[in-house]
């Protein structure tokens, strides 16, 4: 499953070379020269990671992250400014972001930092989340496996086992489900989600998806 991540970034030759360098790494950018596209693709999209420049038009890149983090949306986020002074860093992590890179930067130092935030988005720093019985989840791959041996998922219900291990022993409603596994453009469908927690329950084990009746569903450690 590829990470999507929305990249605010108002210098269009920067954004050009951001999203080219990051997709050859096998990401799916999406850019946004403005707070309001930036907006607009939030709540259209599954975001797995931000990357924010805070000098731009309409709603800056400080009152963007506030915005969402006041909704209650934890989508990991660097600020990328020209920005330099301490209450300016102080500023950005109080909003709530997770990084923060100061311009100019290597593309590869902001690569380093992409992967390490993505990572710890699961809630750990190795590269593979060990599930018992000979299960292993490859956070880099997004691949599930049993003893070396991979088990064939469709790939909405390895997005929807990474969103569990994201959310490990935390309950996530349908909604909060729905947002994550299908696009805008996708009409979400129960029957369909039904089928990939039974086949996900098929791999890992019953006893890992709790039901919560006409609620949703809470991945047990």
């Amino acid at each position: 499953m590829t990470s999507h991540i929305l990249l605010l970034e108002d210098d269009i030759q920067l954004s050009d070379t951001i999203k080219q360098f990051l997709e050859l790494k096998g990401y799916e950018v999406h850019t946004a020269y403005d707070g309001l596209e930036a907006e607009e693709i939030a709540y259209e999209k599954h975001l797995d990671l931000m990357l924010l420049d805070v000098k731009v038009p309409h709603i800056n890149g400080f009152d963007f992250l506030k915005q969402l983090r006041d909704e209650g949306k934890e989508i990991p986020a660097i600020f990328i400014t020209s920005l330099n002074s301490v209450e300016d860093v102080e500023k950005g992590f109080a909003l709530g972001c997770d990084d923060y890179i100061r311009k100019p930067f290597a593309l590869k130092e902001l690569l380093v930092r992409v992967e390490s935030l993505l990572k710890r988005s699961f809630g750990t720093h190795e590269e593979r989340v060990v599930l018992g019985d000979g299960l292993l989840f490859d956070i880099k791959e997004l691949a599930l496996t049993q003893d070396g041996k991979k088990i064939g998922l469709k790939t909405k219900e390895i997005k929807l086992l990474s969103l569990f291990l994201q959310h490990a022993d935390t309950l996530l409603e349908y909604k909060t489900i729905n947002e994550a596994l299908w696009e805008y453009d996708e009409k979400p469908s129960a029957g369909a989600l039904r089928t990939y927690i039974k086949r996900l329950r098929a791999a890992i084990g019953r006893e890992k998806i709790e039901t919560v009746k006409n609620i949703g569903y809470r991945f047990v450690t």
